[in-house]
């Protein structure tokens, strides 16, 4: 019996022996139960920053206003939808407001007796119930594991039971385009007419892969990305709930990373707060690290030494990036967001002024802004876009990284078009750059040594044989009476029958001399595109009607919309091409149509008329089936216009005779004997 019992006290299995309670079989006292051991603290799992801080309200969500407010309205007059659509990139709350809709919907407050509510209590049973994701009647699918047909079936089945616990059933289906074909044709007759106490729910993050059919029977709501601000200013808060301190620019760091998802950058402040438990407060270059980016700093550096021309200043702050773990892949896409950044500041100097532009950005990006004119910023942008492919085929991404910060250093000093045919036609005298003779291709790379040999070529007799001659040919835009260089392009071509040429023959359109007034409107907005105002000539052609012109006083309306320093520009850039004082006033009168509206009504006026003639009408009837294309006429300039002519003066020759009153003639067409 004792070694029986001794068996039975002996388990293997690992678990506590039963304890007996109450008296023993045989009246025997009840054992002493030991007194229980206390559970250590904080044994409970820790739970994820996105997890602990999820919306329960409304008010708690970030960033998408316009949907609260519909929803809000909605619940206040009674006019809930039965099937929602939420969409949206990947972290922005789209199961969360799903969860807050079925929370509102069946809220029965405090005191058991309220309705849906916009507010829900957060106390009541079925609140607390839905928190805890153990309602009866809120029933959660994931789409992406349960993509058949059957599944929806038990959904369809589902519709047809009353609620358990609370009002209404809930069916929320995350990511529903994975579900298949047949699934949704199963859907569509229960999701067109549903029971009154069922409620569906759909979210998705592409939404295009959802059946039309679909989309019609829902209340569809877009999800926005949240602003950097936002984030910021929402990580800004949990970080001190969390008694941890992070720097500004980390905190810009995370949101920026985020890319407008909440869970993300979430998930990226669990983990900065982790790397820096020891210090006091987390700073950028501890973020900067964790995500593998290089400072804001060296970005800035790394963009102006390759586009001034630097190599050795830029590799040496690749490398240092690179020793410090970040990738240079990574890198040089920071450098692309900065020029897009600097080139949104050039075209509109208002975000100088943005609460919302970060310190680094609104110094540093607005004196680059203003030093690197457009062309330099595209072709940067260019090269860069094409350098990342480079980067990602490559065998090895940090010679490709160094490669095409190599390329962006030796094209920075290239010239332009226009400078090269200046300076060939010897408008100019400035060098060739050094770094344009290693660096170049194509058209512009093959121009300075082809300016050079002229050079050198033209310092030889007259009867010294050299190469053969070069031959440049020039294409010229002309608007009005500032015409501008657009291009050039040099071709060598040996000639068999002509002798050599001791100099090289140039054929280049020759500039104008002096201050060009404008004699016409037209001519005055052709002026602002010749001396590059490229945004300020497309509001004055689509946007400003011309009331009185003449040299020197402009009367215009401008349409809604436009800058309001236009008139300042307009009258900068004619002050500076005519070097005589410009007045510009605006009113309201209605003045002529914009030059875009013009040149539209000559096109329609050919159209018209090519439609009329004998030949086309002829074609049309011989193939029914066939249209009229663009009716072009070269002779128009780039605005549809016919050329303007200047007004004419006719003189009389010096002998003429004047004419008394009674000898003039009253009619031209009569003739007196």
């Amino acid at each position: 019996m004792t070694d029986k019992t001794d068996a039975h006290h002996s388990r293997d299995d690992g678990l506590p022996d039963p304890v007996m309670e109450g008296p023993g079989l045989f009246g025997d006292a009840a054992p002493a139960v030991p007194a229980p051991v206390p559970a250590p603290q904080n044994t409970s799992p820790y739970r994820v920053l996105a997890r602990k801080y999820r919306p329960t309200t409304f008010d708690d969500l970030i960033g998408q206003e316009a949907m609260v407010r519909t929803l809000r309205n909605a619940f206040a007059l009674g006019r809930v939808a039965h099937a929602f659509m939420l969409t949206g990139v990947r972290g922005v709350g789209k199961t969360t407001t799903a969860r807050i809709i079925a929370r509102a919907l069946n809220c029965i407050g405090p005191d058991g007796n309220g309705g849906p509510t916009a507010d829900p209590c957060g106390v009541c049973a079925n609140c607390v119930a839905i928190l805890n994701d153990r309602h009866p009647d809120v029933l959660e699918m994931d789409a992406a594991s349960r993509t058949g047909v059957d599944d929806v079936r038990e959904i369809i089945e589902a519709t047809r039971f009353r609620p358990m616990q609370g009002r209404m059933k809930v069916f929320i289906i995350d990511e529903v385009h994975m579900l298949s074909r047949n699934a949704f044709n199963a859907l569509l007759k229960t999701l067109e007419e549903p029971p009154a106490q069922v409620t569906f729910i759909f979210a998705t993050t592409e939404l295009r892969k959802v059946p039309v059919t679909v989309l019609s029977r829902c209340q569809r709501f877009d999800l926005r990305r949240v602003p950097q601000a936002d984030l910021a200013a929402l990580f800004a808060r949990i970080a001190e709930k969390e008694h941890v301190r992070l720097s500004e620019d980390a905190l810009a760091l995370i949101a920026r990373a985020a890319d407008g998802s909440v869970r993300d950058g979430l998930s990226l402040l669990d983990q900065a707060i982790a790397q820096g438990e020891d210090e006091a407060e987390i700073g950028a270059s501890v973020v900067s690290d964790m995500l593998g980016l290089a400072d804001r700093q060296v970005v800035f550096d790394l963009l102006d030494a390759a586009m001034t021309g630097k190599p050795d200043q830029a590799l040496a702050l690749a490398d240092a990036a690179h020793a410090r773990g970040a990738d240079l892949g990574l890198v040089l896409g920071d450098m692309l967001d900065l020029i897009h950044t600097i080139s949104r500041l050039r075209a509109v100097p208002s975000l100088r002024d943005s609460a919302e532009m970060p310190e680094a950005e609104r110094v540093r990006g607005t004196e680059m802004a203003e030093a690197f004119p457009v062309p330099v910023l595209m072709r940067a942008w260019q090269m860069l876009v094409k350098g990342l492919k480079e980067v990602e085929m490559a065998p090895d991404r940090r010679a490709a990284a160094d490669m095409v910060l190599i390329r962006l250093c030796y094209v920075a000093d290239l010239p332009s078009p226009e400078d090269l045919v200046r300076r060939l036609s010897g408008q100019g005298g400035a060098p060739v750059p050094s770094g344009a003779q290693g660096g170049g291709a194509g058209p512009e790379g093959n121009a300075p040594s082809a300016l050079s040999e002229a050079r050198s070529d033209g310092g030889r007799s007259g009867g010294q044989e050299g190469p053969p001659p070069l031959r440049m040919v020039a294409g010229t835009s002309v608007a009005a009476s500032a015409p501008a260089v657009a291009s050039a392009v040099a071709v060598q071509e040996p000639e068999a029958d002509a002798a050599p040429s001791p100099t090289p023959e140039v054929v280049a359109a020759p500039e104008p001399q002096g201050p060009v007034v404008p004699r016409t409107w037209r001519e005055a907005v052709a002026l602002v595109k010749d001396r590059r105002e490229a945004l300020l000539h497309g509001n004055l052609r689509n946007g400003v009607h011309v009331v009185s012109f003449a040299p020197g006083a402009i009367t215009m309306r401008m349409q809604p919309g436009l800058p309001a320093d236009l008139p300042r520009q307009f009258q900068k850039v004619l002050e500076s091409a005519s070097e005589m004082p410009w007045r510009i006033r605006l009113s309201q009168e209605e003045g002529e149509p914009t030059l875009d509206e013009q040149g539209a009504e000559i096109i329609q006026f050919q159209r018209r008329t090519a439609q009329a003639h004998p030949l086309v009408k002829a074609i049309l009837a011989v193939f029914p089936d066939a249209e009229l294309g663009d009716v072009q006429d070269h002779a128009l300039d780039e605005y549809g216009l016919p050329p303007e002519e200047p007004p004419e003066l006719v003189f009389a020759p010096l002998d003429a005779e004047l004419l008394d009153e009674d000898e003039r003639p009253s009619d031209p067409g009569l003739s007196i004997d």
